[in-house]
């Protein structure tokens, strides 16, 4: 053997491993995974000796109180659902809300005698429960020992022991089993385990001690127990309106939404803080980057999944999500909403969609929307960037704000539609609405953002040849002209755009305004001289596929001749404001004598803008024009949103079974390919779909669906129609 060292060479390194990246887990990290599973569950032993066994072993616990039967009381008509406002949830489980007493009977299998007998109802929710955590809770009977939540005997009849229970109000939300345990002085005897003993504890509306609290039942009524819901698109001043089957009550709903948390992997212990599933779950809705619930799309091409306008309720979507596990496809901001709003209100959790009328989303975060014109005042498609959305919808939620100053509780926005990241995920809120009207966007989460949504200013800029431009038009009061929810316990609509801004030009909206731009939220500064000549557009109202007349009205109110170079453009646009093709150029010169009226008619012809529609159907005018003797610019915009044909639809009863018609005349003179048509109803009727290959030109159908309600009471059927040529069809009809 040579006493010389050997030198290593070195090597290459090894190919980086092929394949999915294996998951992260915890192990080296905490002592015990991060327990983030409602579906997950640990199994309890029936029996627990005290100490070690005897030279015989463990002696025999059957001389002690043992427990024969355990009667949950779930039945809808029976008072823990009436009570818990929990009756209307199509599920053979007991459902209670927290902060609120509920019972369950016991039958012993002799009178049970409370100075000898010991024994407690055990509630476990997890994976790893500790009484620490708060996922194992025992609640005893007697006053001298109570846990975080209370329990009492309300009765005692032979054998049969009557206990009430008090969930604490800010207990985890979710599903939990449950154990009757029998103290002895050898140990302690359980029931088995019995899936029919689970029950699901939720958020309390109804509760004032719950951070959910509302305290006003007409808005309980509407925002928590209503099913049937009407969300408002079209344009500001042409509002239109869609059925939406929230479903929330639906068999398999309420496990959708805990399998939406398990599926984030959230914590267990976090779910009873309303704040944090609230924006866990705005994130969880949109697929961006968690494999959430459901696909955006807003290309006009649906071929892999359903069009956002086909869907007629959140039932669908959501027990789908769960069966396949997979994202949804499609969705569009109110369809994020709706199903939203689903999650919310089924969970207990008081919430509303919103829509937002002319809703900014601003590219570069300030708070200018920013239109650029060429030197002759003609608008520059490819240098304008941001876009204002027609309209948006987002939701409300209704919590205490602990974690923010005094008066910022109440109504939240939540958001799922994936626009921006927040903390790096698309998501967004909760952003209190006080916080929002007051310009205190300092404030969690994302106040900033909703802020500008519905303050943003509209400035057009004149660009010259060198690159400088320079703002001719300065419009404060276009985005956020009216915000809508539906109105409780109707189906009229209840204008709320008071609850987010002051009104235009009093001293507290300038005093909002200042407030926010200290929060660095940068406004146009400049205020331009105003023409001395007006320009107005009418309101319309338009079938499509219909031939109309665009009148432009210009005013001189000045003392001298005016002559206007004009640039008159019509685009086919998405509801986002995003331009998908041009289909109308003109470009008039208009004269104006002193302190005259002119109007330019414009003639808008069906065959030039049908081709190129995309769904919801919205034509947008934008009209400017530069003063020659000024120099000044003239700007005006419409959107014109046209109105669809409706499905008719129809219900009668035929005995026990009822009958729901839906009829529809094509009335184009081309064929419809690839038709869907889907029907369902609150309560009454599950989601049903039918195909139609082809409906040709004049041609009628008939759908005719025999169902048996559920329940008693009134709703409504609605019904849409949904292929590419044709979006946005949908008719409902009130039901009793």
């Amino acid at each position: 053997m040579s006493d010389q060292s050997v030198t290593p060479t070195p090597s290459p390194a090894p190919p980086p491993p092929t394949g999915p990246r294996p998951k992260m887990t915890s192990r080296g990290r905490t002592t015990v995974p991060v327990d983030s599973s409602n579906s997950s569950s640990t199994d309890v032993p029936e029996i627990e000796y005290f100490g070690a066994p005897g030279p015989r072993g463990f002696p025999p616990l059957t001389e002690y109180l043992d427990i024969w039967d355990v009667d949950m009381m779930k039945r809808p008509d029976e008072s823990n659902k009436m009570g818990h406002h929990t009756m209307l949830f199509n599920s053979d489980y007991l459902i209670v809300r927290r902060g609120q007493e509920f019972q369950v009977k016991i039958t012993f299998n002799r009178p049970y005698k409370p100075a000898e007998d010991k024994f407690a109802v055990e509630f476990v929710i997890g994976s790893s429960p500790q009484y620490s955590k708060g996922t194992y809770i025992p609640v005893f009977p007697t006053k001298e020992r109570q846990s975080t939540w209370e329990g009492r005997i309300t009765n005692t009849s032979d054998n049969v022991v009557t206990m009430g229970i008090t969930p604490a109000a800010n207990c985890i939300v979710g599903k939990y089993h449950m154990y009757v345990a029998v103290l002895t002085p050898h140990g302690i005897r359980r029931t088995k385990r019995d899936n029919s003993r689970d029950l699901y504890i939720l958020f309390n509306p109804w509760a004032a001690d719950d951070a959910v609290f509302l305290n006003d039942e007409k808005e309980r009524k509407e925002c928590v127990m209503t099913e049937m819901g009407i969300i408002y698109h079209g344009a500001y001043d042409d509002v239109a309106e869609r059925d939406w089957n929230y479903g929330q009550f639906n068999y398999g709903v309420l496990d959708a939404c805990l399998y939406i948390m398990d599926r984030s992997e959230m914590p267990i212990t976090n779910r009873g803080d309303p704040i944090k599933v609230t924006r866990k779950a705005s994130a969880m809705l949109n697929s961006r980057d968690d494999e959430g619930v459901l696909v955006g799309n807003w290309s006009g091409d649906y071929t892999y999944g359903v069009a956002p306008t086909s869907w007629t309720g959140s039932t669908d979507i959501l027990l789908s999500y769960t069966s396949s596990k997979m994202p949804i496809c499609y969705a569009q901001c109110w369809v994020y909403a709706a199903v939203f709003n689903t999650f919310l209100r089924c969970l207990g959790i008081p919430s509303r969609v919103v829509t937002n009328f002319y809703s900014a989303h601003d590219n570069d975060g300030n708070l200018k929307t920013d239109i650029i014109l060429d030197e002759n005042g003609r608008i520059d498609r490819n240098r304008t960037r941001d876009s204002i959305w027609n309209y948006h919808c987002w939701n409300e939620c209704y919590m205490s704000r602990p974690d923010l100053p005094p008066g910022f509780g109440g109504w939240q926005v939540v958001d799922a539609t994936p626009q921006e990241t927040s903390d790096g995920m698309y998501r967004c809120g909760p952003a209190s609405v006080q916080a929002i009207k007051h310009g205190q966007i300092c404030y969690p989460f994302d106040a900033a953002f909703v802020f500008a949504e519905v303050n943003s200013d509209v400035v057009f800029y004149s660009r010259s040849k060198d690159g400088t431009m320079e703002p001719v038009k300065v419009n404060r009061t276009h985005v956020g002209r009216m915000v809508l929810t539906k109105s409780p316990g109707d189906v009229t609509r209840r204008d709320i755009t008071n609850q987010y801004k002051f009104s235009e030009g009093r001293t507290e909206e300038r005093t909002a305004l200042e407030k926010a731009e200290e929060y660095g939220c940068k406004r146009e500064k400049s205020d331009p001289a105003l023409a001395d000549v007006d320009l107005v557009l009418p309101t319309l109202e338009i079938s499509i596929g219909d031939d109309f007349e665009l009148n432009l009205e210009f005013i001189n109110r000045s003392d001298e001749q005016r002559t206007a170079d004009v640039y008159i453009n019509g685009s086919v646009v998405y509801y986002t404001g995003v331009t998908s093709s041009e289909f109308l150029f003109r470009t008039p010169t208009v004269n104006l004598g002193p302190q005259k009226t002119v109007k330019e008619t414009v003639m808008v012809e069906s065959k030039k803008y049908m081709k190129h529609l995309v769904e919801q159907a919205n034509l947008h005018f934008i009209v400017t024009g530069k003063i020659r003797e000024t120099g000044q610019i003239v700007t005006a915009m419409k959107v014109v949103t046209l109105w669809m044909i409706n499905i008719v639809s129809g219900v009668a009863k035929v005995s026990e079974e009822m009958m729901a018609t839906v009829e529809f005349t094509n009335p184009f003179s081309f064929s419809l390919e690839g038709v869907y048509i889907r029907m369902e109803g609150p309560g009454v009727m599950m989601p049903k779909n039918r195909y139609y290959s082809l409906i040709p030109a004049g041609s009628s159908l008939t759908w005719t669906e025999l169902f048996i309600p559920h329940r008693a009471g009134e709703t409504r059927v609605i019904a849409t129609l949904d292929c590419p040529a044709l979006r946005q069809v949908h008719g409902s009809l009130q039901d009793h």
